[in-house]
């Protein structure tokens, strides 16, 4: 059973097709996986690795192989998309939380400096 919705995985296979990124050019193998999440974990090929290009990706985050086979590709995208330039998601909330830092900053200056 896998833990990522439909419309998750049709939102990623456009971002790759956007990309360029065709499934034929990927070689995904499935590695035993290791550390902690007991036992099942230790005998279960769980862990992805992908191969694109020059770009590898190893995923781990989730004790299922399907949600790590949808956190490598994703991962794939951002590497891709950074190599390309085009800002990912996580870039654009950096630049937002800088933006407000900013903000805030020069609030509490006018507020507490002498007039």
């Amino acid at each position: 059973m896998t833990h990522i919705s439909n419309e998750k995985w049709k939102e990623l296979r456009t971002r790759m097709m956007v990309l360029g990124i065709l499934e034929d050019e990927i070689e995904e193998l499935f590695i035993l996986g290791s550390g902690s999440g007991g036992q099942k974990l230790n005998k279960t090929n769980s862990v992805v690795q992908l191969k694109y290009k020059d770009i590898m990706i190893r995923s781990k985050k989730s004790r299922s192989r399907d949600s790590n086979r949808f956190f490598a590709r994703r991962e794939l995208c951002n590497q891709v998309s950074e190599k390309l330039g085009i800002p990912t998601k996580d870039d654009m909330k950096i630049k937002k939380a800088i933006k407000q830092k900013k903000r805030r900053k020069s609030k509490s200056i006018k507020k507490y400096s002498d007039n």
